[in-house]
């Protein structure tokens, strides 16, 4: 009886270990720079979310707003970079820049929240990267939202219609590339000439709310939904968040 319990515990401490290790395998880095201009104030809630459910599912998070990060040698060590509300400038070299683009082409994982698509404005390949340019968005109001894709990681467990109260995001030179998980008919919104002028400009009545693509190497997860600091404490939103970093990751071959 005393070896049987003996091999029961050398089992679980075995078992332990290499979840341990296996947890370890898998590491994101949470990039909370912006510019000048506009400062989100959820940037903050949003990397708490981001450590919780890296506690909760087994990954490890770094948050920073160091640009110097990004190094080719430095982002080796991550599975997937988190775009938190970035904004505006979030680079100071070229070869910062250079480092990311190098990331991507090597198979890593993306992920936008919010803003993210508000920043480096006067960079194409990042605009493609994110799958589009931040243009404008309606006033605060509360909208419905169509479930396109009910087949990926960040949608399987929502319905065909999600109601959500937030600011709703316009998208210009959106890549053609991007699938839809989750869009929402721009004219049934409040907001006047604003929505009218942006149907004009994307040409359709539906804005996307949340996409995903495969761009020059890697993988690519947005979401334009986040503007205020208790969305991250929502569940469907952390369930919606977690099932875009792990496709990123690449857990969903997809």
């Amino acid at each position: 009886m005393c070896l049987k319990k003996l091999f029961v515990c050398a089992v679980t401490v075995t078992l332990a270990f290499v979840c341990t290790v296996h947890a370890a395998d898998k590491k994101v880095l949470v990039y909370t720079k912006y510019g000048k201009g506009f400062v989100h104030n959820c940037v903050q809630a949003c990397a708490d979310a981001v450590k919780e459910l890296g506690k909760e599912n087994g990954f490890g998070v770094d948050v920073s707003d160091d640009p110097s990060k990004f190094t080719e040698a430095n982002l080796k060590q991550y599975n997937a970079l988190v775009f938190d509300n970035t904004n505006n400038k979030l680079f100071d070299t070229e070869e910062q820049k250079t480092a990311l683009q190098k990331y991507i082409r090597a198979g890593g994982g993306f992920v936008g929240i919010h803003s993210a698509s508000g920043g480096e404005r006067d960079w194409p390949w990042y605009w493609a990267l994110v799958g589009g340019k931040f243009k404008s968005h309606s006033p605060h109001q509360t909208f419905k939202m169509k479930v396109v894709d009910h087949n990926h990681p960040s949608t399987s467990f929502l319905g065909d219609t999600w109601d959500w109260t937030d600011e709703c995001y316009f998208h210009t030179n959106v890549n053609p590339d991007i699938h839809v998980l989750i869009e929402v008919d721009v004219t049934a919104l409040k907001g006047g000439k604003k929505n009218v002028d942006m149907v004009k400009v994307a040409g359709t009545k539906v804005a996307p709310m949340t996409w995903c693509h495969k761009f020059d190497g890697g993988r690519e997860w947005f979401v334009a939904l986040g503007h205020d600091p208790k969305h991250y404490s929502d569940p469907n939103f952390r369930k919606h968040l977690l099932g875009g970093i792990r496709w990123v990751m690449g857990e969903d071959k997809k």
